[in-house]
């Protein structure tokens, strides 16, 4: 079953946010909220599970300008 199209809790409502969700095959699927119709990436589940724990890791942080 393909699971509905979901945003991040913190985006708190924002219409300007990235929405994703699963395929029966585990597959995940990004899009941008303000351009729906378009499916911008496809993760296969090893993708998603390196992606996301890279995030929890903080290996994307952005160092703070200054």
């Amino acid at each position: 079953m393909k699971r509905d199209w979901g945003k991040s809790s913190f985006s708190n409502g924002a219409q300007n946010c990235v929405e994703a969700r699963e395929l029966p095959n585990g597959c995940v699927q990004v899009r941008h909220s303000k351009d729906p119709d378009v499916v911008l990436m496809e993760f296969t589940p090893g993708e998603w599970t390196a992606f996301t724990a890279g995030v929890r890791n903080g290996e994307f942080d952005l160092e703070p300008s200054e």
